[in-house]
């Protein structure tokens, strides 16, 4: 499956960067369709969770964050102590460019985003996003490698904030980015409610400590 990832990411590089005449892009989607088609052939439900992943960490393969399986995601590569820190590595390639030759600002929210809520679930603090600050300090370019890190910050009952920096790994003292979460612990009751359609019982949203 993990095959499958990295060769749809680059189907997708190859589809965002293409300037083949219009017969060819004409014959690629025929040959695109035909592979959904039969990827289809065996598929899971819109809500229903993936076998392969796991709802009480919180591990998605399919994640469009990290996701090995996921042609959309950069994919970043995270790691996580229990501690309450996490760190993020990733290379933003053309399909998620924002203005030219820019990384979206989106994504740049969604790649701290996570790193954020990678810090809390790893001190068992695990929550949903209720609030996300940015604040972009200098333009993120594509093709930079850029390094993430986030580390918890105060907890209040179900409340716990945490904080992040974005900055690239060849010039780590200048902040590109930097965010302030919020994340809310839901009671395993609302969880069960919330996640109802997986069909499966989701721990990796609720507190543990």
């Amino acid at each position: 499956m993990g095959e499958l990832g990295d060769a749809l990411r680059e189907l997708v590089d190859a589809a965002v960067r293409t300037e083949v005449p219009e017969a060819e892009l004409e014959a690629a989607a025929v040959l695109a369709r035909e592979l959904a088609a039969r990827l289809r052939a065996s598929a899971r439900g819109l809500h229903e969770i993936a076998r392969v992943d796991d709802p009480e960490t919180g591990e998605r393969w399919y994640s469009p964050v990290y996701g090995p399986g996921s042609p959309v995601a950069p994919p970043l590569v995270a790691s996580d102590t229990p501690d309450g820190r996490a760190t993020g590595r990733v290379t933003v390639g053309k399909p998620h460019e924002g203005p030219p030759g820019l990384v979206h600002g989106g994504v740049v929210a969604t790649l701290l985003d996570h790193v954020l809520a990678r810090a809390l679930r790893a001190a068992g603090r695990g929550g949903l996003t209720a609030t996300l600050t940015v604040r972009y300090r200098r333009p993120v370019h594509l093709g930079v490698p850029l390094l993430l890190t986030a580390e918890m910050g105060e907890t209040d009952g179900r409340r716990t904030t945490a904080h992040a920096r974005l900055v690239a790994e060849d010039s780590p003292e200048v902040v590109l980015a930097e965010a302030e979460g919020l994340f809310i612990a839901l009671r395993a009751e609302r969880a069960a409610d919330v996640f109802s359609a997986t069909g499966r019982t989701v721990g990796a949203w609720t507190s543990r400590s």
